[in-house]
């Protein structure tokens, strides 16, 4: 923390999940989590999890 800020400086710096009935309700509420968090150089991948949630 520094000036009432949370800092990084790079790599994975955190994690989000998602908890439903499903796998593909779980998958859709992870990524909507991702899509609220914003940060200078933020980069987050979109295919994790996805093939288990729409099937292989």
């Amino acid at each position: 923390w520094k000036d009432d800020r949370l800092l990084t400086n790079g790599g994975r710096v955190l994690a989000v999940t998602g908890v439903a009935a499903s796998l593909p309700q779980a998958v859709r509420k992870a990524y909507a989590g991702v899509d609220v968090i914003h940060f200078n150089g933020a980069q987050y991948r979109r295919d994790i999890g996805r093939q288990w949630a729409v099937g292989r």
